[in-house]
């Protein structure tokens, strides 16, 4: 995640069996450069140790309202103060309850109402407690307090039930961590973002693609979703796992890609055009597999249209952004493509030192010349992209 500087967070850690996804969930705060206090209830300690999860934060875990350690004995106003978030993750149905009528009998209860941070809760519990009409109330009494509520999910459960109820995995709350730590900077704005690579169908089992792994488009996502945006990913085939935004389109050829863009277009305001579209199609794909045999087989093909090229040039365009990766002469092919397209802002790079890769460097070019983001992670080169665009974009 790359946290921003003094980010200092309260994980509390209530008694449900989700609880032994809290350890996971430490170790990857603190690897994204979190520092990580453990407040835990006395249930929470039956089913994971402090001991486990003061070795993973590096800190001595909070169990105690009347822990020694805080200055004044007032250990629930020692664990908020200057806290950048408070998480309570597994979140049980007796929690939020108590939590929604503001009950404060024990340490984490208390601080969770002396905090001066904002508060998310990750619940975790049987399906037929999340759905019973005492728990929604209560959710929704938290929601409209200004508490977020990060899942539950559906799946199987510890009860052998499968349903909604279950904690959401410790990697994508480790991602609303991120969102939730970072500025809004595209707050209430709608953003399309297409990623990964099209497969245009030569017969029933081959076909014409790229090396195009999606990440780059995945981490633009991301990014704009951690900047408050409502964002649209439409993605070509690939093997990652979607962030968590606001919708998610999977698609196969150029055609359905378009297709899929103009459908949201007309209620954008950011295009974001990060997939590596196949520049042809065939013509005359074969239904069925083509058996091989001595003779040279020959295709015929057709111009994909360019959809980035196509958003652009619409009398109302949303502020597009368009990727060029360039296997030489970066800086002369890249300006040519954004005024050929007319783009307020292109990112370029290299084909050789990104395709396939975790790491990234990327040259920014719009009317104010050139900005050159040094190397770093996709995910973080994204989130700098986006900052740009933040900085840059006007609405209409």
């Amino acid at each position: 995640m790359s946290a921003p500087e003094n980010t200092r967070i309260l994980l509390g850690i209530t008694g449900g069996i989700a609880a032994y996804k809290s350890a996971e969930l430490v170790r990857r705060l603190v690897a994204d450069g979190c520092e990580v206090e453990v407040a835990m209830t006395e249930a929470a300690c039956s089913f994971i140790t402090p001991v486990t999860l003061q070795a993973l934060s590096g800190r001595p875990v909070w169990t105690d309202l009347w822990d020694d350690r805080a200055r004044g004995a007032m250990a629930h106003i020692e664990l908020v103060r200057g806290r950048s978030l408070m998480l309570v993750a597994p979140a049980t149905a007796d929690f939020i309850a108590r939590l929604a009528t503001g009950q404060a009998d024990d340490l984490l209860s208390t601080a969770a109402l002396a905090r001066d941070c904002p508060l998310a809760v990750a619940p975790a519990m049987n399906r037929q407690m999340w759905e019973h009409p005492a728990t929604r109330r209560n959710v929704e009494r938290l929601r409209g307090d200004g508490v977020e509520i990060w899942g539950p999910d559906e799946g199987d459960q510890a009860c052998g039930e499968t349903g909604m109820g279950r904690m959401l995995e410790p990697e994508r709350l480790a991602e609303f961590v991120a969102r939730a730590l970072r500025p809004r900077l595209l707050n209430g704005l709608r953003v399309l973002v297409t990623a990964g690579p099209t497969f245009e169908r030569i017969d029933a089992v081959r076909g014409i693609t790229n090396q195009s792994s999606g990440k780059m488009g995945y981490a633009v996502a991301r990014a704009a979703w951690e900047a408050g945006a409502e964002v649209t990913l439409v993605s070509g085939p690939t093997a990652l796992v979607p962030p968590p935004v606001a919708r998610v389109v999977q698609v196969e050829s150029a055609q359905q890609m378009a297709s899929a863009v103009n459908a949201f277009v007309p209620d954008i305001d950011i295009f974001v055009s990060v997939a590596a579209v196949a520049d042809y199609h065939v013509l005359n794909p074969s239904e069925q597999k083509i058996k091989k045999d001595a003779h040279i087989l020959t295709l015929e093909l057709a111009p994909n249209t360019d959809i980035l090229a196509a958003v652009a040039a619409l009398a109302d365009p949303p502020y597009c952004v368009g990727f060029a990766a360039e296997s030489e002469n970066l800086d002369e092919f890249a300006e040519a493509k954004r005024r050929r397209k007319r783009l307020p802002l292109l990112a370029a790079n290299l084909v050789q030192e990104a395709f396939g890769v975790d790491d990234n460097a990327l040259v920014l070019f719009d009317d104010e010349g050139r900005h050159p983001l040094p190397r770093a992670s996709k995910l973080e080169q994204a989130r700098q992209l986006i900052a740009h665009i933040a900085r840059r974009y006007q609405p209409a």
